[in-house]
């Protein structure tokens, strides 16, 4: 008997070891991409659907919640996340895609 408990909890653990920190997942949120990003809206959305599912691309501007502009190349990469109106909100410099990708759906997962 203690050996199948033993084995259970190992099972358990390692399944909690496996899982990676959580991006914090908020309400449904579409986001336009900006027509002077140079990041191509496929390689920003891969990184969307695997990092921040509640957040979608869309190309229709009125039916978007913000403006993304994703700017720049492989090891310098800058978005920026603009409402509706205009007024810029958040801005971020990573070197990876994914980090940038990171940081707007954390900044959009705790706005009101």
């Amino acid at each position: 008997m203690k050996k199948i408990i033993m084995v259970m909890a190992i099972l358990m653990f390692a399944g909690a070891a496996g899982a990676g920190p959580q991006v914090p997942q908020g309400k449904p949120l579409k986001l336009v991409l900006a027509k002077q990003s140079t990041v191509p809206m496929v390689n920003v959305m891969k990184d969307f659907s695997d990092l921040c599912p509640n957040v979608t691309l869309t190309t229709d501007p009125q039916r978007s919640d913000y403006m993304l502009y994703a700017g720049g190349w492989s090891g310098a990469y800058g978005f920026m996340v603009i409402a509706k109106g205009g007024d810029t909100l958040y801005a971020t410099k990573t070197v990876m895609l994914s980090n940038a990708v990171k940081d707007v759906c954390k900044y959009l997962n705790t706005r009101p």
